[in-house]
């Protein structure tokens, strides 16, 4: 297909296609002139998974990390989920004091040195935010999120595709990108869902 049936079947503008292609994110069609090319289904699977990116958030320098992963994918799927995480992580604040956040995380009863810096320093900037705005986490709750989380991301791992490291990259990231703000989304649905249970539906 040309440009325009590129764009056409993904939805993406040609200008946009054309500043994938010139940033390497999208590969190069094959040519068939000077000026013209065609481009194949990988295209089109490509543009999807660029737009999913860049849709979330993740900048371009970002996700062509992400791409480039795909294209030569790490061996160990330790990696996959570092390179997923930094894509979507902001920079570390070199003032951040980590110590809680370390503290907390042995509380799983690992190293908080297997983990990424970035991962680290959201977790720490989490706490920090908590502290400042006066709030404190029950310490039943916060045994409950731990063992909660654990439990959502066994389940996560075990999903992760092992028969193409090209599909476990992909799994891996749009799976960190895209999947948070369903938890996020599903959290609030359920408190409104237990509280209506436990203290009587609102008013509303």
């Amino acid at each position: 297909m040309r440009i325009s049936e590129l764009s056409a079947e993904t939805g993406v503008p040609v200008a946009t296609i054309k500043y994938y292609l010139r940033e390497r994110l999208l590969p190069e069609g094959e040519r068939t002139s000077a000026t013209q090319a065609v481009y194949g289904a990988a295209h089109v699977e490509r543009l999807r998974l660029i737009r999913a990116l860049v849709d979330a958030g993740v900048g371009i320098a970002a996700a062509r990390q992400v791409i480039e992963a795909l294209d030569d994918p790490p061996e160990n799927p330790s990696h996959l989920l570092g390179m997923a995480h930094a894509a979507v992580s902001p920079p570390i604040d070199g003032d951040l004091d980590l110590t809680a956040a370390q503290a907390l995380i042995r509380r799983w009863g690992w190293d908080p040195d297997v983990c990424g810096p970035q991962q680290i320093a959201g977790v720490a900037r989490a706490l920090d935010g908590i502290e400042r705005g006066g709030f404190a986490v029950p310490e039943t709750t916060m045994t409950a999120y731990l063992a909660g989380i654990r439990q959502m991301v066994e389940a996560e791992i075990d999903a992760i595709p092992t028969a193409s490291a090209g599909d476990a990259v992909r799994y891996v990231v749009l799976g960190t990108v895209l999947v948070e703000p369903l938890l996020l989304a599903l959290r609030r649905v359920a408190e409104e869902l237990v509280s209506s249970e436990r203290f009587g539906a609102s008013d509303t």
